[in-house]
């Protein structure tokens, strides 16, 4: 039995994948797949390279190599949410994010950090209050 891509939302017809700009793809591939617990299928000369849960089941993230830095704050980004956010923080600046927030925001029932990605996208650990 082949496992097809998870759908989500109330489409049948629509699958959804996030996609982040980067510039190395075998840096941001193993930061990000070391931070979901993905997997990457690997095609090294492509410009891409594809992010999935083991299983297949969840949402892909795909990576587009492109030439120019990030330049401003994003516009969208991904939140993950966690049960102890010190020890995952920890865990993600040992994988090559930087912290954003010194100290963490705390805010509807909610307390996290803002941390960068080695290419400086945005991305926020969560926790419940």
């Amino acid at each position: 039995m082949s496992v097809g891509p998870a759908r989500f939302g109330g489409r049948d017809d629509v699958v959804l994948v996030v996609v982040l700009d980067c510039a190395d793809l075998d840096r941001s591939g193993a930061f990000w797949c070391g931070a979901l617990g993905y997997t990457a299928e690997l095609d090294p000369a492509g410009r891409y390279r594809s992010l999935r849960p083991p299983g297949g089941n969840g949402v892909e993230v795909l990576l587009q190599r492109v030439p120019e830095p990030k330049s401003a704050k994003n516009r969208m980004h991904l939140d993950l949410r966690v049960p102890d956010l010190e020890s995952e923080v920890a865990r993600l600046v040992g994988l090559g994010a930087r912290r954003v927030t010194d100290d963490p925001v705390e805010e509807d029932g909610w307390t996290w950090h803002v941390l960068a990605d080695p290419d400086g996208n945005e991305f926020c650990v969560l926790q419940p209050s």
